[in-house]
């Protein structure tokens, strides 16, 4: 008896052993964190600002500072898990002061976002939606209808930081993307490509890697089966699944077998060995300039399949990444450095000029050139500095200092500072301010007499205001 209840302690005690060690692992798995490195130096209003830059649409003034006392994990944190939605400051509006339409007025629907970029408070969530705009690259050329690019710009918005095997499957069905790739015209009958190549080349696994033309002719036929009605004062509508149209048969897809349809076809792309990197260079991409090293890569690849395709915590590593702080600048698309200027300067979005000012800059919103997205390449070329000045200019001209206003006499240091001061007080690097104040001090000595030196002070501050927009430390960030 004395024996079986020491036997019976034991293999309690055992048991209890057992848990403690299994609990253990638990709990040094989870203080292992991510493996990713994490920047350590210090983070004040500068780092701050870049990360308002990157992973959103900068900063408004005073928010860098106020960012920066969160400290690192504090602002990233507050970024990619923000409050209830809120838009602050007057809605948009037309040239004649009317309500934007953005599901019917050309041009209403870039003016519409572009006013959300600049008065959300849940900045990183409008640019996430910019970079599946450009990773799920529609354009309304294609597409041909404005209401169906804003339910899809809503789906980014609304599922951007959730899973991708989600975002990808929403997409993939989305009717917007089924009329740009031609998803809606694929049958049993007639198997269309368009949109079985573009999945694996564009979407999850990148060109050449790991996928035939067999493969590209396998997944059309696992995608067939979507349809939609079209009418007169309607439009295409009615976007669903039919059975009938859909190839039931057995297909071959990376040497698998099965009777695939679309939502196998999701899944077999996100399986593949290839699809890890391609999601996490991609990603990195949108927010550091230079690729990842091999051990961050690898590191990010294997926080992103532990956590089952989600997307905010690769997000997260990336935006805490020492690369993002210390790396060279990055030039800041056309659509971040407009919003931006208006955030800095508080001013809402209150003319249609931008429209066609921000196709001067080569990025017009709900149409970028290609299924592969904007080039980015083309965003501070000599053509499309061209429009960013252009730009700055139209930010300031109803903002412009006027020869009658009384202007208080100041230095060439002073003017450039009060310059910066109407930007929100961004960081300007001292080699940039030499040549500002340079440029100050030139205008002061052009003022040989009474009637120039009343009226270049004002001038001065106009044409600062614009070289400050228009500067190396403003076209990148």
């Amino acid at each position: 008896m004395s024996q079986g209840r020491n036997r019976e302690e034991q293999m309690e005690a055992l048991a209890a052993r057992k848990r403690k060690r299994k609990h253990g692992d638990r709990r040094r798995r989870r203080s292992a964190g991510t493996g990713v490195s994490v920047y350590k130096d210090h983070f004040g209003p500068a780092q701050a600002e870049r990360l308002l830059w990157r992973a959103g649409f900068g900063p408004r003034p005073g928010e860098a500072e106020k960012l920066a006392k969160k400290g690192l994990r504090g602002a990233v944190t507050s970024l990619t898990r923000p409050p209830k939605e809120k838009l602050t400051g007057p809605p948009p509006k037309d040239e004649d002061g009317n309500p934007l339409a953005p599901a019917d007025a050309y041009g209403h629907d870039h003016l519409w976002w572009l006013d959300r970029m600049v008065r959300s408070n849940q900045q990183l969530v409008e640019r996430m939606t910019l970079v599946w705009h450009d990773w799920f690259a529609t354009s309304n050329n294609g597409v041909e209808a404005q209401r169906l690019m804003l339910h899809q710009n809503d789906l980014f918005r609304k599922h951007g930081l959730g899973t991708f095997n989600d975002l990808l499957i929403r997409v993939t069905r989305d009717p917007a993307m089924l009329l740009w790739l031609s998803g809606s015209e694929n049958t049993k009958d007639s198997p269309n490509e368009n949109y079985g190549r573009e999945v694996m080349e564009l979407f999850t696994l990148g060109a050449d890697r790991g996928y035939t033309e067999d493969d590209v002719r396998e997944q059309a036929r696992s995608l067939t089966g979507f349809q939609n009605e079209y009418s007169d004062g309607v439009g295409p509508h009615n976007f669903h699944f039919d059975p009938e149209q859909h190839d039931p048969d057995v297909k071959k897809v990376f040497g698998k077998k099965g009777r695939f349809d679309w939502r196998d076809s999701c899944k077999l792309c996100l399986e593949h060995d290839s699809h890890p990197s391609f999601f996490v260079e991609k990603l990195w991409s949108y927010f550091i300039p230079v690729p990842p090293g091999k051990k961050t890569r690898l590191a990010l690849q294997r926080l992103y399949l532990r956590e089952g395709y989600k997307i905010r915590p690769v997000l997260e590593a990336i935006l805490k990444h020492p690369s993002l702080y210390r790396g060279p600048r990055m030039v800041k698309p056309p659509v971040v450095y407009l919003a931006g200027l208006l955030r800095g300067m508080r001013r809402g979005v209150d003319t249609e000029n931008w429209v066609s000012l921000s196709e001067g800059m080569n990025q017009r919103l709900f149409y970028p050139p290609n299924v592969a997205g904007w080039d980015d390449q083309r965003w501070l070329d000599t053509g499309s500095f061209r429009g960013r000045w252009r730009t700055a200019t139209e930010a300031v001209r109803d903002h412009e200092l006027k020869d009658d206003e009384p202007y208080e006499p100041d230095t060439p240091a002073d003017a450039v500072q009060r310059a910066i001061k109407f930007w929100g007080s961004p960081t300007i690097s001292s080699a940039t301010r030499l040549k500002l104040v340079a440029f100050a001090e030139h205008v002061e000595k052009g003022a040989t007499n009474e009637s120039k030196r009343k009226a270049y002070p004002v001038l001065r501050q106009n044409a600062l205001r614009v070289l400050v927009a228009t500067s190396p430390d403003l076209q990148a960030a």
